[in-house]
C-alpha cells in the first residue's frame, strides 16, 4: 500500500512541477493552439449547417463518428507534440520517462480544452448572443447573414 501511495505522490508532485519546469511555455501554448482550432472548426460547423459539437457527439452515433474525426484532425497534431514535449521535458528535467504522466499532460493540454471550448462554452456563448439580441427573429438573422429576415418579406411582400 504504501508503494502505492508513494508512486501516487511522486506522481502528482512530478505533475505540479511542470508548470515550473523547463518548456513550461507548452502548458500555455498547445491550451491556446487547440482553442484556435475549436473555434475554428465550430465556426466552419456553423457554416455548413452542422449540428452543434458536443451535443450531437452525445446523442448521434452516426454524427460522433465525423464530429471525432474532425477533432482528431483538429487536435490529433498538437496532442503528438504534446507528448513529444512531454517526453523532453521528463528526459531534460526528471531523467526518466513517465508514458502515464505524459499522456495525462497531452490530454490536459490537447483534449480536454478542445471539447470544453468546441463543446460547452461555444454552446454558451451561441445563448448568450442570442439572449442579448432580444428576438428569436433577430436571433437568426444574426446567427445567419445571407438570410432574409422576416421584417424585410413582409415589406417586400406590400
Amino acid at each position: 500500500m504504501d508503494a502505492i501511495f508513494d508512486t501516487l505522490s511522486r506522481t502528482v508532485e512530478q505533475l505540479i512541477a511542470r508548470a515550473d519546469g523547463p518548456l513550461h511555455f507548452r502548458l500555455v501554448v498547445m491550451p491556446t493552439v487547440v482553442t484556435i482550432l475549436a473555434i475554428r472548426a465550430h465556426v466552419r460547423d456553423v457554416k455548413e449547417g452542422n449540428p452543434i459539437f458536443f451535443g450531437a457527439f452525445v446523442t448521434s452515433p452516426t454524427e460522433r463518428r465525423r464530429l471525432f474525426r474532425s477533432g482528431l484532425k483538429d487536435f490529433g497534431r498538437v496532442f503528438i507534440i504534446a507528448c513529444v514535449l512531454d517526453t523532453t521535458y521528463q528526459i531534460l528535467a526528471l531523467k526518466a520517462f513517465h508514458p502515464v504522466q505524459m499522456l495525462i499532460v497531452a490530454v490536459v493540454c490537447a483534449i480536454v480544452p478542445y471539447f470544453l471550448v468546441r463543446g460547452p462554452i461555444l454552446r454558451l456563448a451561441h445563448w448568450f448572443r442570442l439572449r442579448v439580441s432580444g428576438s428569436a427573429g433577430t436571433s437568426t438573422a444574426a446567427a445567419n447573414p445571407d438570410s432574409e429576415s422576416p421584417v424585410k418579406e413582409e415589406s417586400a411582400d406590400e
